[in-house]
């Protein structure tokens, strides 16, 4: 079976295309992504083995990024494609496992849009520019970022809000990057060589956006982002944790909607609010601006504080992991989260640290028996290809 994985950002299409017949073991077969979908886009097409192809395409929205796509596909002669997995940030309540997408479960993503109006909403486009290329009865399977975190308990997912109000609107803590977090919890559960059950971590996704998360015995019991991905660590662009009295004061002092503010939230906060130019770690650790510092202090001053939390929660944990394109390509940044957090045994190797940039790797001490630290590459297409198997070859 061929399955094609598709993820869509909210000016990106990332996909995949994976030999699925072991389901254990999914073999790639090619790759891509397409960036500044509606601006100036740009293509990168890569088939396993080859050389990149990049390229300046013509792509005005997801749906016509993801034709470039399927026409790349095709020219490859590869096997044709059985099947087709989505990933979509929010699930919601209703959605705790990967389902089959047929026009209810379309109509019920629709109704979560607004609770992750960056994610969802391209998501979508992606979803319907598929059915619309591939045909309405090629199987598609929604893998949900929240769905691995339906085991947190319900001290960690209740807001302290009025009760009648939540039940009302569904307002709780769903958590997000689930798929990452299935992989590097599989992925430290062979290194370690103990069974998943007996797994618990603290780990922390950092890319563009960010989340930490503590898994005590391969359960999700603590997350950081809540309703929305907005809440919880400083990201690229989003403000994480806040005072909830600033989005009503800045809506009444800067004269605008509630909606404004939100945006401005998500858009324009973060590194980038703070830098003011760039959330580009790279480039902001080379300045030497005030701005620029000030960024990356708040960035992993933040994350020090949610280990410290999270291994509290926890009473304790075997390992302190890091993924995600920051988690896993920024040393200095890595550093600098753990600097100072000998009292609870986490210590890096300097050396270690700074070789590990997107390979898997051990950087704590030898001498930090206590807590290890490692670096996990995500691998959240994969985890998406062996779920569209799954609910393919299960469904009636």
């Amino acid at each position: 079976m061929t399955v094609l994985v598709v993820n869509a950002g909210s000016s990106s299409l990332k996909f995949r295309v994976f030999d699925a017949r072991d389901r254990a073991a999914p073999r790639p077969l090619a790759r891509g992504t397409v960036e500044r979908i509606g601006a100036s886009p740009r293509a990168t097409f890569q088939r396993e083995g080859d050389a990149p192809l990049a390229n300046e395409i013509e792509a005005a929205d997801h749906a016509a990024a993801l034709s470039r796509a399927l026409a790349w596909i095709r020219s490859l002669e590869l096997p044709p494609i059985d099947a087709v997995g989505h990933r979509v940030v929010h699930g919601g309540e209703r959605f705790r496992r990967s389902v089959l997408i047929d026009d209810q479960v379309l109509d019920a993503i629709e109704q979560l849009e607004s609770l992750a109006p960056l994610h969802n909403t391209p998501g979508l486009a992606a979803i319907r520019a598929c059915r619309d290329a591939l045909g309405q009865t090629m199987p598609m399977v929604a893998v949900f970022d929240t769905s691995f975190h339906a085991t947190l308990p319900e001290p960690a997912y209740r807001y302290a809000i009025p009760w009648e109000l939540a039940l009302a609107h569904g307002v709780r803590r769903f958590g997000f990057h689930g798929s990452s977090y299935r992989h590097v919890l599989a992925r430290y559960a062979e290194l370690a060589g103990v069974p998943i059950e007996r797994v618990t971590i603290v780990a922390l996704h950092l890319g563009a956006g960010s989340s930490a998360t503590a898994i005590k015995n391969g359960r999700s019991v603590d997350t950081s982002m809540g309703l929305t991905p907005l809440e919880g660590l400083m990201m690229a662009t989003r403000s994480g944790d806040l005072d909830p009295s600033i989005v009503g004061f800045l809506s009444r002092a800067a004269g605008v909607p509630v909606e404004e503010v939100e945006r401005w939230l998500n858009q324009r906060s973060g590194v980038l609010g703070i830098a003011g130019t760039s959330h580009d770690f790279r480039d902001l650790l080379t300045r030497d601006d005030p701005r620029a510092r000030l960024a990356v202090e708040m960035y992993c001053s933040r994350a020090r504080k949610f280990i410290g939390a999270y291994l509290a929660a926890l009473g304790g944990a075997d390992a302190v992991v890091f993924t995600g394109g920051v988690g896993e390509h920024q040393p200095e940044i890595r550093a600098r989260i753990c600097a100072h957090m000998e009292w609870c045994g986490l210590a890096l190797d300097e050396e270690r640290n700074r070789a590990a940039i997107g390979s898997e790797s051990v950087i704590s001490s030898t001498a930090s028996r206590r807590l290890r630290a490692l670096v996990i590459p995500t691998d959240e297409e994969l985890v998406i290809a062996r779920d569209t198997l799954e609910c393919v070859r299960t469904s009636p």
